[in-house]
């Protein structure tokens, strides 16, 4: 097979000219099991050719540690791409983004002094080559000069909206050359002259695309008018089409008019020479991975679905979009292929009744690992990057009114407990103010637990202070910082080890544990309505955070999560609301919020 070629204008493939028509699925936020699927509708759909980042966090989750098997076996999910006919766009850059937590980059990157991320910084360029040598042994024998299907990959993502440091940009390319990638490389930025001239190496005649959801006559316009300036001639591709948006907690689900996003599309289509899908499935943030957005100090967390108002809804099934989409390509390309999208398979199961519950604080030894210092470190510090830290240490009481205690310089939500009994919960910018405290004895012990919510994955804040997460700088009693602290890091993968003949505290960090059979599988989604805050387990799968102020009230439940007989939910909740029975129920649950919220 030939590379995909780019000539002036117009895109190549095998000796003939290539309209790209792609969708974005990324391998990390769709069940293995669920790949095929998402991957069949994407070439019913008629488009030729699949799209996605990588993510270096997971894949190298500790420095010098690398995974790519199971859930994270990119080179199985390309693989099965080709067998269906499908073209793959793989970025592989090490920021990618995508609403992920800090962008797909490790967060290990944070205990680093003096690195700079994103820039021609010895120290991070040494950390990129020792990924991206064990991520080019999967990439580069699958692209297209080597049989495979990879016909394009990314050099940096956005970058036009981070820096402008050109040298930067040539290091990585340089990198993926010498490491054997052949294929044509892109950049992928904003469609305006600033984001174009910082980002994109248009001046080494590398392809340039721009990102947008709407307005393709401008947006082209303007990657038209900069390539003249360079005197360059390239095919106008739109890398990333937003056919929707990303929703945050606290705030409504984002939507799109369904008739204006087809417009959009079909101007992008009759004007460029290729589009990509962002997204075509978005899926799910399972575990801790949803990232972030930045107003000021304040820090907006995205919620656990990557729904997106995507063509594919999260559990993989069409949309009314799909269908429009479908029928827009038949109008316009009736040539084209196109086939039945195929549906998951559904279960329910209602009025699941508690097995056990018990509290956090009595099974500290079971589900932690203890790091003592000083005073308080970081969540990075200790090594726990993601996730939930408890902090521990024992103050003497100096009066017998109240005392005043102040957590200083943390992110991002602390609850505090002294004696095991709740005492305030603070968030963000209410960190750091005044809690009276009524001191029961002599010597009290005092816990606070942190929540990591998702680190920023775009603009400014990439590097703020604000990205180290935990207590950074210490705990006041009255006007002094106190010492002597055990730091708990909460391991999810040690639930198994839990003690449920522990105390069970009422208005404490507890986990509450729903056994059940299942006859058959199916894919169907756990109502946690009556829930406070917290993370669920299926089977040991972490299916991501829950939250009551909303939108999501319900967490995705993969069929390939469950098996056929015993079952097992944990619930770890930190608020002290829970219910004594848990539905599984086929359709997310989401609560109507008012724009002002």
């Amino acid at each position: 097979m030939d590379n995909l070629k780019v000539q002036e204008d117009k895109l190549y493939l095998d000796g003939q000219e290539f309209k790209l028509l792609s969708g974005a699925i990324h391998y990390f936020r769709v069940p293995r099991a669920n790949w095929r699927r998402s991957l069949f509708n994407l070439k019913a759909l008629g488009f030729n050719t699949v799209e996605t980042y990588t993510a270096w966090n997971l894949h190298e989750p500790r420095a010098g540690e690398f995974d790519f098997t199971g859930q994270l076996d990119l080179g199985a999910f390309i693989k099965l791409a080709q067998e269906l006919g499908l073209n793959v766009i793989v970025r592989p850059s090490p920021y990618i983004c995508a609403e992920w937590e800090f962008g797909g980059l490790p967060a290990w990157l944070l205990n680093l002094q003096g690195v700079r991320l994103r820039a021609n910084d010895p120290t991070y360029l040494a950390c990129v080559e020792c990924y991206y040598r064990e991520l080019f042994k999967i990439l580069v024998p699958l692209q297209r000069s080597h049989g495979g299907p990879i016909m394009m990959m990314q050099i940096e993502n956005e970058y036009g909206s981070y820096g402008e440091d050109k040298a930067y940009l040539r290091s990585i390319k340089a990198l993926m050359e010498k490491l054997g990638v052949d294929v044509p490389l892109f950049t992928a930025d904003g469609a305006w002259r600033a984001t174009l001239r910082a980002g994109s190496l248009l001046e080494d005649n590398v392809l340039a695309t721009g990102n947008f959801g709407s307005h393709a006559k401008e947006n082209f316009a303007q990657m038209r008018a900069y390539q003249a300036e360079l005197g360059v001639k390239q095919p106008l591709l739109c890398m990333e089409f937003w056919d929707g948006w990303f929703s945050r907690w606290g705030k409504p689900v984002v939507k799109r008019d369904q008739a204006e996003l087809l417009d959009a599309l079909r101007e992008v289509l009759l004007l460029g020479e290729g589009v990509n899908l962002y997204m075509f499935h978005g899926g799910t943030n399972f575990g801790f991975m949803n990232g972030c957005s930045a107003r000021l100090e304040h820090d907006l967390s995205q919620i656990t679905a990557y729904d997106y108002g995507a063509p594919l809804n999260e559990v993989g099934d069409p949309t009314p979009t799909y269908f429009m989409i479908q029928d827009l390509i038949h109008e316009l390309y009736p040539e084209l292929k196109q086939a039945t999208p195929l549906y998951s398979q559904k279960i329910e199961r209602l009025q699941i009744p508690l097995s056990h519950k018990t509290s956090l604080f009595g099974n500290l030894h079971h589900v932690t690992s203890r790091t003592d210092s000083q005073y308080p470190q970081t969540m990075e510090t200790v090594g726990q990057f993601y996730g939930y830290l408890l902090y521990r240490t024992h103050i003497e009481r100096d009066t017998l009114a109240t005392e005043k205690l102040r957590v200083i310089d943390a992110r991002d939500r602390v609850q505090v407990y002294v004696e095991e009994q709740h005492e305030k919960t603070q968030y963000q910018e209410e960190i750091g103010a005044p809690i009276e405290v009524k001191l029961p004895q002599k010597y009290n012990q005092l816990d606070i637990l942190v929540e990591n919510m998702g680190r920023v994955n775009y603009g400014s804040k990439l590097t703020a202070q604000t990205q180290q997460k935990g207590i950074r700088t210490g705990v006041m009693v009255d006007l002094h910082f106190v010492s002597d602290w055990q730091q708990y890091a909460l391991d999810l993968s040690k639930l198994a080890q839990l003690d449920y003949k522990r105390p069970y505290l009422q208005q404490t960090p507890s986990f509450y544990k729903y056994t059940f059979d299942l006859a058959k599988t199916g894919d169907c989604y756990l109502d946690l309505t009556h829930f406070g805050k917290g993370v669920a387990l299926l089977n040991g799968h972490n299916l991501g955070r829950f939250w009551q102020v909303g939108p999501q009230l319900a967490l995705f439940c993969p069929a390939s999560f469950f098996e056929v007989g015993k079952n097992e939910i944990v619930i770890f909740e930190t608020e002290g609301k829970y219910c004594d029975t848990i539905d599984l129920v086929k359709e997310p649950i989401y609560k109507q919020l008012r724009s002002e919220q």
